[in-house]
Protein backbone atom coordinates (compact mmCIF):
# COMPACT_ATOMS: atom_id res chain seq x y z
CA UNK A 1 0.00 0.00 0.00
CA UNK A 2 1.37 3.44 -0.96
CA UNK A 3 0.00 7.16 -0.91
CA UNK A 4 1.98 8.47 -4.20
CA UNK A 5 3.45 11.54 -3.94
CA UNK A 6 4.84 11.46 -0.35
CA UNK A 7 8.19 12.46 -0.16
CA UNK A 8 11.07 10.46 1.76
CA UNK A 9 11.05 12.96 4.25
CA UNK A 10 6.95 11.77 5.73
CA UNK A 11 6.63 8.43 7.67
CA UNK A 12 3.82 6.49 6.83
CA UNK A 13 1.81 4.08 8.86
CA UNK A 14 -0.93 2.16 8.23
CA UNK A 15 -3.70 -0.70 9.15
CA UNK A 16 -6.36 -2.24 7.30
CA UNK A 17 -7.95 -3.38 10.60
CA UNK A 18 -8.50 -1.61 13.98
CA UNK A 19 -6.08 -1.71 16.80
CA UNK A 20 -6.93 -2.55 20.41
CA UNK A 21 -4.57 -0.30 22.38
CA UNK A 22 -5.37 1.70 25.42
CA UNK A 23 -5.00 5.54 24.75
CA UNK A 24 -3.69 8.21 26.70
CA UNK A 25 -6.28 10.15 29.00
CA UNK A 26 -6.66 13.30 27.14
CA UNK A 27 -7.40 10.95 23.64
CA UNK A 28 -10.08 9.14 25.34
CA UNK A 29 -11.25 11.84 26.84
CA UNK A 30 -11.95 12.92 23.22
CA UNK A 31 -13.96 10.20 21.83
CA UNK A 32 -15.34 9.38 25.43
CA UNK A 33 -18.97 9.74 24.77
CA UNK A 34 -18.42 8.86 20.63
CA UNK A 35 -20.37 6.06 19.07
CA UNK A 36 -18.02 2.25 18.88
CA UNK A 37 -16.69 2.68 15.52
CA UNK A 38 -15.78 6.06 15.91
CA UNK A 39 -13.56 4.79 18.93
CA UNK A 40 -12.39 2.07 17.03
CA UNK A 41 -11.10 4.35 14.22
CA UNK A 42 -9.76 7.10 16.45
CA UNK A 43 -8.23 4.73 18.18
CA UNK A 44 -6.60 3.44 15.65
CA UNK A 45 -5.59 6.57 13.69
CA UNK A 46 -4.33 7.37 16.82
CA UNK A 47 -1.89 4.23 17.03
CA UNK A 48 -0.35 5.06 13.76
CA UNK A 49 0.26 8.56 14.59
CA UNK A 50 2.52 7.08 17.53
CA UNK A 51 3.79 4.70 14.99
CA UNK A 52 5.14 7.37 12.18
CA UNK A 53 6.41 9.83 14.65
CA UNK A 54 8.35 7.09 16.28
CA UNK A 55 9.80 5.88 12.80
CA UNK A 56 10.63 9.57 12.19
CA UNK A 57 12.72 9.76 15.15
CA UNK A 58 9.51 11.96 16.80
CA UNK A 59 8.35 12.23 20.80
CA UNK A 60 6.07 9.62 21.99
CA UNK A 61 3.24 11.54 22.83
CA UNK A 62 -0.85 12.09 22.84
CA UNK A 63 -2.13 13.48 19.51
CA UNK A 64 -4.78 14.70 21.23
CA UNK A 65 -7.91 17.05 19.52
CA UNK A 66 -7.89 20.38 18.74
CA UNK A 67 -10.68 23.50 19.37
CA UNK A 68 -11.31 22.98 16.01
CA UNK A 69 -10.95 19.36 16.22
CA UNK A 70 -8.27 18.59 13.75
CA UNK A 71 -5.45 16.84 15.39
CA UNK A 72 -2.94 18.35 17.51
CA UNK A 73 0.78 17.29 16.70
CA UNK A 74 4.24 18.30 18.70
CA UNK A 75 6.28 20.94 18.33
CA UNK A 76 8.21 20.59 15.39
CA UNK A 77 5.73 18.07 13.89
CA UNK A 78 3.50 18.09 11.21
CA UNK A 79 1.26 15.37 10.07
CA UNK A 80 -2.49 14.33 8.63
CA UNK A 81 -4.60 11.35 9.51
CA UNK A 82 -7.12 9.64 7.29
CA UNK A 83 -9.62 6.97 7.64
CA UNK A 84 -12.41 5.07 5.73
CA UNK A 85 -13.82 1.71 5.41
CA UNK A 86 -11.01 -1.12 5.40
CA UNK A 87 -7.48 1.49 5.74
CA UNK A 88 -6.34 3.81 8.23
CA UNK A 89 -3.68 5.64 7.97
CA UNK A 90 -1.04 8.73 9.26
CA UNK A 91 1.47 10.81 7.93
CA UNK A 92 4.09 12.65 9.71
CA UNK A 93 7.06 14.97 9.32
CA UNK A 94 9.61 17.45 11.32
CA UNK A 95 8.26 21.26 10.31
CA UNK A 96 12.09 22.31 9.50
CA UNK A 97 11.75 19.51 6.67
CA UNK A 98 8.26 19.06 5.30
CA UNK A 99 6.09 22.73 5.62
CA UNK A 100 2.47 20.81 5.56
CA UNK A 101 1.42 17.48 4.66
CA UNK A 102 -2.19 16.04 3.81
CA UNK A 103 -3.45 12.56 2.99
CA UNK A 104 -6.55 11.35 2.56
CA UNK A 105 -8.49 7.95 1.82
CA UNK A 106 -12.14 7.40 -0.18
CA UNK A 107 -14.09 4.63 -1.16
CA UNK A 108 -13.71 4.47 -5.18
CA UNK A 109 -17.19 5.19 -5.58
CA UNK A 110 -19.23 7.62 -8.34
CA UNK A 111 -20.54 10.82 -6.56
CA UNK A 112 -23.96 11.60 -6.73
CA UNK A 113 -24.73 15.03 -8.91
CA UNK A 114 -25.45 16.71 -5.82
CA UNK A 115 -22.29 16.07 -4.09
CA UNK A 116 -20.65 16.41 -7.19
CA UNK A 117 -21.82 19.76 -7.56
CA UNK A 118 -21.14 20.77 -4.22
CA UNK A 119 -17.29 19.86 -4.64
CA UNK A 120 -16.59 21.03 -8.51
CA UNK A 121 -18.25 23.68 -10.90
CA UNK A 122 -18.75 23.51 -13.97
CA UNK A 123 -15.51 23.69 -15.78
CA UNK A 124 -14.02 21.34 -12.90
CA UNK A 125 -16.55 18.73 -13.62
CA UNK A 126 -14.61 19.06 -17.01
CA UNK A 127 -11.57 18.20 -16.00
CA UNK A 128 -12.53 15.80 -13.71
CA UNK A 129 -14.22 13.80 -16.41
CA UNK A 130 -10.90 13.19 -18.23
CA UNK A 131 -10.39 10.24 -15.50
CA UNK A 132 -14.09 9.02 -16.25
CA UNK A 133 -16.77 8.37 -14.02
CA UNK A 134 -14.56 8.66 -10.64
CA UNK A 135 -12.80 11.38 -11.84
CA UNK A 136 -15.12 13.60 -9.37
CA UNK A 137 -14.06 11.15 -5.80
CA UNK A 138 -10.46 11.78 -7.06
CA UNK A 139 -10.80 15.61 -6.86
CA UNK A 140 -12.90 15.59 -3.99
CA UNK A 141 -10.23 13.12 -1.90
CA UNK A 142 -7.48 15.82 -3.72
CA UNK A 143 -9.00 18.41 -2.35
CA UNK A 144 -9.60 16.98 1.10
CA UNK A 145 -5.62 16.13 1.52
CA UNK A 146 -5.22 19.78 0.19
CA UNK A 147 -7.48 21.23 3.19
CA UNK A 148 -5.56 18.84 5.55
CA UNK A 149 -2.54 20.21 4.76
CA UNK A 150 -3.49 24.13 4.71
CA UNK A 151 -5.28 24.14 7.75
CA UNK A 152 -2.38 23.37 10.27
CA UNK A 153 -0.27 25.95 8.49
CA UNK A 154 -2.61 28.81 7.69
CA UNK A 155 -5.26 28.27 10.77
CA UNK A 156 -7.86 29.39 7.63
CA UNK A 157 -10.75 27.01 6.36
CA UNK A 158 -11.06 26.91 2.67
CA UNK A 159 -14.28 26.11 1.15
CA UNK A 160 -13.62 23.33 -2.12
CA UNK A 161 -14.58 26.57 -3.64
CA UNK A 162 -11.29 28.11 -2.39
CA UNK A 163 -9.21 25.57 -4.36
CA UNK A 164 -10.08 24.78 -8.04
CA UNK A 165 -9.46 21.89 -10.39
CA UNK A 166 -7.22 23.32 -12.86
CA UNK A 167 -5.70 19.78 -14.44
CA UNK A 168 -5.47 16.14 -14.20
CA UNK A 169 -2.60 14.10 -15.09
CA UNK A 170 -2.36 10.24 -15.21
CA UNK A 171 0.34 8.18 -15.92
CA UNK A 172 0.44 5.22 -19.11
CA UNK A 173 -1.78 2.80 -16.95
CA UNK A 174 -4.29 5.54 -16.37
CA UNK A 175 -4.11 4.57 -11.76
CA UNK A 176 -2.10 7.37 -10.70
CA UNK A 177 -0.83 10.85 -11.90
CA UNK A 178 -1.44 14.70 -10.45
CA UNK A 179 -4.11 17.06 -10.27
CA UNK A 180 -3.14 20.39 -10.14
CA UNK A 181 -5.13 22.63 -7.29
CA UNK A 182 -4.78 26.41 -7.66
CA UNK A 183 -5.79 28.00 -4.88
CA UNK A 184 -7.68 30.90 -4.92
CA UNK A 185 -5.38 34.33 -4.40
CA UNK A 186 -7.26 36.12 -1.77
CA UNK A 187 -6.40 32.97 0.70
CA UNK A 188 -2.15 32.79 0.12
CA UNK A 189 -1.34 35.01 2.96
CA UNK A 190 -0.31 32.21 5.16
CA UNK A 191 0.50 29.58 2.83
CA UNK A 192 3.74 28.54 2.93
CA UNK A 193 3.21 26.38 -0.90
CA UNK A 194 2.83 27.74 -4.11
CA UNK A 195 -0.90 28.84 -5.73
CA UNK A 196 -0.88 25.54 -7.38
CA UNK A 197 -0.29 22.90 -5.91
CA UNK A 198 0.01 19.32 -7.62
CA UNK A 199 -1.75 16.87 -5.47
CA UNK A 200 -0.70 12.79 -6.42
CA UNK A 201 -3.55 10.62 -6.71
CA UNK A 202 -3.42 6.56 -6.25
CA UNK A 203 -6.45 4.19 -7.52
CA UNK A 204 -5.10 0.85 -5.61
CA UNK A 205 -7.88 -1.78 -3.18
CA UNK A 206 -11.08 -0.42 -4.05
CA UNK A 207 -10.05 3.34 -3.02
CA UNK A 208 -8.58 6.20 -3.84
CA UNK A 209 -5.47 7.44 -2.18
CA UNK A 210 -4.34 11.29 -2.13
CA UNK A 211 -1.70 13.12 -0.95
CA UNK A 212 -0.16 16.72 -0.72
CA UNK A 213 3.57 17.74 0.47
CA UNK A 214 4.68 21.04 0.49
CA UNK A 215 8.78 21.66 1.68
CA UNK A 216 9.69 23.60 4.29
CA UNK A 217 11.49 26.63 2.91
CA UNK A 218 14.37 27.89 3.98
CA UNK A 219 15.77 31.20 4.97
CA UNK A 220 18.17 31.20 1.74
CA UNK A 221 16.25 29.25 -0.40
CA UNK A 222 13.52 29.12 -3.37
CA UNK A 223 9.99 29.78 -2.72
CA UNK A 224 8.07 26.27 -1.46
CA UNK A 225 7.67 23.74 -3.75
CA UNK A 226 5.86 20.51 -3.77
CA UNK A 227 8.82 18.30 -1.73
CA UNK A 228 10.26 15.51 -4.18
CA UNK A 229 7.99 12.92 -4.24
CA UNK A 230 8.62 8.98 -3.96
CA UNK A 231 6.56 5.74 -2.78
CA UNK A 232 6.23 4.52 0.90
CA UNK A 233 4.59 2.47 2.29
CA UNK A 234 4.46 0.97 6.06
Amino acid sequence: MSFAGLPHQVQLAWATCDAHVELPLVEHQAVAGAVASRRREFTTTRALARAALARAGGPAVAVPVGADRAPVWPPGWVGSLTHCEGLRAAAVARAREVAAVGIDAEPLTVLGASVTAAVLDPEERRVAARLGPHGPVTAFSAKESLFKAWHPATRIWLDFDGARLADVRTDRAGRSGTMVLEIGAANLERWPGPRAVEAAWEWEGGRVHTSVAVAARTDSGPEPRPAESSRRGA
